[in-house]
């Protein structure tokens, strides 16, 4: 699952990364690193404290606030940018809202299609908790409520 998120980073980062001037190219690939890793890193760190409800509701529910928790990845992501890669906050900013909306946005939708099994939500959710507990009851049971 998590080479395949850094596929799907990779496809949206044409215009915030690669063709962005204020990203050197030898950079390229670790700031795309970068944003898998800050995706995944709140995504568990919201399931490990105690919003798995909330993540749920995140990827099944039609019209849901999406807000928050994008808003927090973009946040962290920016963060990074400025501190690891020098890039002025203002910019970093910038580049994290252009390039993690439309990945997370693609997540939600490959969550809901049965084609690809490892962003299935209940596999997703698994996979972020370590496979230590197969979470399948769980998702189906809160996608219901």
């Amino acid at each position: 699952m998590f080479e395949k998120l850094y596929l799907i980073v990779k496809n949206y980062a044409q215009s915030a990364i690669i063709n962005n001037p204020l990203i050197s190219g030898q950079n390229h690939e670790a700031i795309q690193i970068e944003a898998s890793s800050t995706i995944i890193e709140v995504l568990k760190g919201d399931m490990e404290s105690g919003k798995i409800d909330e993540l749920i509701h995140f990827f099944q529910l039609p019209g849901f606030d999406y807000h928050a928790l994008i808003k927090k990845i973009e946040n962290k992501f920016a963060y990074k940018l400025s501190n690891y890669y020098g890039i002025d906050i203002v910019n970093a900013i910038i580049i994290s809202n252009s390039l993690i909306q439309p990945v997370m946005f693609e997540l939600i939708k490959q969550s809901k299609s049965k084609q690809n099994k490892e962003f299935i939500l209940s596999n997703m959710l698994t996979k972020l908790n370590g496979n230590r507990v197969d979470l399948s009851s769980l998702v189906n049971r809160l996608s219901i409520a």
